[in-house]
């Protein structure tokens, strides 16, 4: 195979493994029932000046299904952890004892539910896009190429088959977090 149609090729699985990539990570943010220290990846705390990721400034950890414990490595971040979770509009109510801020994760409302499978819905349906787009890119890149319509025709068939392996796995990744989102 000619070194243009393997980095083609390449480029496309790339493209495409980066959609699916983000989906994975975008699908962990959202929460299904149990807590995990995962929920809070997406609140930054004002240290020393600078935005910084939660996990950098305090240890997060989940002592049961219910409950999110934050422990900070200084103590005077406490009043600013909690104000950050406040911002981040979660959902959370932070209490704060003065050594740790406790979390508790109420259990999900049947109509939250299927807010949130909504939501990893679209996610799902943006990973595809990406996908898809990848596809376009690779097709547009083939019709350049300087070979026969042959060729072109089985690489397209390759690209085709790569965007379905992946769409395939996009569907899957949206199957579990739909069911772990809907198992009260």
């Amino acid at each position: 195979m000619n070194e243009e149609i393997e980095f083609i090729l390449d480029s496309a699985k790339e493209l495409m493994q980066n959609a699916v990539d983000h989906l994975v990570k975008e699908l962990r943010a959202i929460r299904a029932g149990k807590a995990t220290p995962a929920m809070l990846t997406t609140v930054t705390v004002d240290y020393y000046g600078s935005q910084t990721p939660l996990g950098q400034v305090a240890n997060v950890n989940t002592p049961d299904a219910r409950t999110i414990s934050i422990q900070p490595w200084e103590k005077n971040m406490l009043q600013e952890i909690e104000k950050a979770i406040m911002v981040a509009n979660l959902g959370f109510n932070p209490m704060n004892n003065g050594e740790t801020i406790i979390i508790n994760v109420p259990p999900l409302t049947e109509e939250r539910r299927k807010d949130l499978a909504k939501q990893a819905k679209s996610e799902a349906e943006h990973a595809k896009v990406g996908v898809r787009n990848a596809r376009k890119e690779a097709n547009n890149e083939i019709k350049k190429l300087d070979i026969s319509d042959d060729m072109k025709k089985n690489t397209e068939m390759d690209v085709q088959i790569l965007t379905d392996n992946f769409v395939a796995k996009v569907d899957e990744l949206f199957a579990v977090k739909e069911k772990e989102i809907m198992t009260v």
